[in-house]
């Protein structure tokens, strides 16, 4: 199983992931032409492109996805509370195909699993997707971490995980202070730290990639991210671990 974060950050955020014939989107906040780019750069197409999982509704994560549904002819995964948010984003879709959060799809290749994240949308998920051999997890747009989550992602290979903001760049920046509020909010968005410590709870001898993600180009910097996750991770651990960008694909992992 292979994955790239193909940008990730509030101005558009699209996973690929892929394994024998089957590759998927988790989101896709870019156009049309954006992706294809960003697909190249890892050597991959859209015709590689099998489904589309949604994590939630707001924009830098589903603006694109109804276009791609419908140039490549694949279906858009969410459950009814992520399709009635997005709904006027997506348009119409090749295929709409809902799922209650929690259960278990197979796409070809590939089994995906959601869960219960805290942000504030109609039904935020999280994603664990699996070959059969190789587990992949995926958690953004979470503003707490919970025992649900742990469970869920603690024997992945690979984790892209948000690490969102630093406290102290969010209280003195330009931020308004309702919009400060609500990054802070347990539906909001994890901060350092938090994200560090939960990436410790995760980390085993068999992880070998750890993307820290959806950083904060105003609240956050890739130095203060690291800063907070390298406490976590054994110094001797053979784990890969960087910071996702906002404007360029990460590489495509094997795991």
């Amino acid at each position: 199983m292979r994955f790239s974060v193909l940008g990730s950050g509030s101005r558009g955020n699209s996973v690929y992931i892929e394994s024998g014939a089957t590759g998927i989107l988790i989101d896709n906040g870019f156009s049309g032409k954006e992706l294809e780019k960003r697909l190249l750069s890892i050597g991959r197409s859209l015709d590689n492109i099998t489904a589309i999982c949604l994590t939630h509704e707001h924009n830098d994560h589903v603006a694109g996805a109804g276009v791609i549904s419908r140039r490549c002819k694949v279906p858009v995964h969410a459950n009814p509370g992520t399709f009635e948010g997005a709904e006027k984003r997506l348009g119409k879709l090749y295929q709409r195909a809902d799922f209650a959060t929690g259960d278990e799809l197979s796409i070809d290749d590939l089994q995906v699993r959601s869960f219960r994240i805290s942000h504030d949308t109609l039904d935020p998920v999280g994603y664990v997707v699996s070959d059969g051999t190789k587990h992949f997890g995926y958690c953004t747009d979470t503003g707490k971490v919970s025992k649900l989550m742990e469970l869920r992602l603690a024997r992945c290979h690979g984790l892209v995980l948000e690490f969102n903001h630093d406290p102290e760049m969010l209280k003195n920046g330009p931020y308004p202070l309702m919009l400060k509020q609500r990054v802070r909010s347990s539906h909001g968005h994890l901060a350092n730290e938090e994200a560090g410590e939960f990436l410790g709870s995760l980390v085993h001898n068999s992880l070998r990639v750890a993307v820290l993600a959806h950083l904060s180009e105003t609240n956050n910097t890739p130095n203060f991210a690291m800063a907070a996750a390298l406490p976590h991770m054994p110094a001797d651990h053979p784990a890969r671990l960087l910071a996702a960008e906002q404007d360029k694909a990460t590489d495509l992992f094997q795991l």
